[in-house]
């Protein structure tokens, strides 16, 4: 049976749902399928049949709504040529287009489709104890996404950073049919209430980071990641809470690798 984790910790004064219960065994997640009351479970998949035409370069998510977000799509993207995707997500503060930034350069040079929504309130709704809406956009989007352009449903993945990492560990974790990948950029929690699949996932943290001390995050969330047996590459580096250029391109690397190190 799966498992939902549930243990609460605080860090900073701040009481956060973490993912440090148990997860559910490989072999459970392989047999798992959609609990319809999990607000992270999404159903969008890439298609086999898409536009022949559709627009590149930098996009608003939502047509005629730049402030629902961005996609940008390689100046040469071919519908026979399926592109790797990465779902990109903001920091609390942050903007979608900020999101952009981690992988920008590499679109056109990686076959690389971006899709970076907007949250739907100050930050992700998973961090206000609300979930639900976010999710129920990023479905949205996605499935507009995949109905226009060839995907590899082999390079699919999740990335954030803080409260957007918090989100891509549980979207990740939750929706592993889908997402191959997990990059979660300085976490600070995870709310997995269905574990479904085996991502292999990116974790980094700095260990001077006073906004989400990384004993209190990615270090317990990584071990328990590791004890339910998903592949986990944790990258520590001297700083805060930050993502220094050296730490983004390995994540990138490690993802055009296919999870390998």
């Amino acid at each position: 049976m799966l498992r939902r984790l549930l243990v609460v910790i605080v860090a900073l004064g701040v009481t956060a749902c973490v993912g440090t219960g148990d997860l559910a065994s490989p072999d459970e997640r392989a047999q798992a399928t959609s609990e319809r009351d999990d607000p992270h479970r999404l159903t969008a998949r890439p298609s086999a049949k898409v536009a022949r035409d559709a627009p590149t370069g930098i996009l608003p998510l939502v047509p005629g709504s730049p402030g629902d977000g961005w996609l940008v799509v390689p100046e040469r993207y071919a519908s026979q040529r399926p592109a790797r995707l990465v779902l990109s997500l903001r920091g609390a503060g942050g903007t979608a287009r900020a999101a952009l930034r981690f992988f920008r350069d590499d679109v056109d040079r990686r076959n690389l489709i971006l899709v970076a929504p907007e949250a739907r309130g100050r930050t992700w709704d998973l961090a206000l104890g609300d979930p639900g809406a976010d999710a129920v956009f990023i479905d949205r989007s996605l499935a507009r996404v995949f109905s226009r352009y060839a995907v590899d449903p082999r390079q699919v993945a999740v990335a954030g950073y803080s409260d957007g990492a918090s989100f891509a560990l549980t979207l990740g974790l939750t929706n592993g049919d889908l997402f191959r990948h997990v990059i979660a950029l300085s976490p600070g929690f995870m709310d997995v209430r269905t574990a479904i699949g085996s991502p292999r996932v990116f974790v980094s943290h700095g260990t001077s980071d006073d906004t989400l001390p990384i004993e209190r995050t990615s270090e317990p969330l990584v071990e328990r990641m590791r004890d339910a047996g998903y592949d986990v590459r944790f990258v520590r580096f001297e700083a805060e809470h930050t993502v220094p250029e050296t730490v983004r391109a390995h994540a990138l690397r490690w993802f055009l690798r296919g999870g390998g190190r």
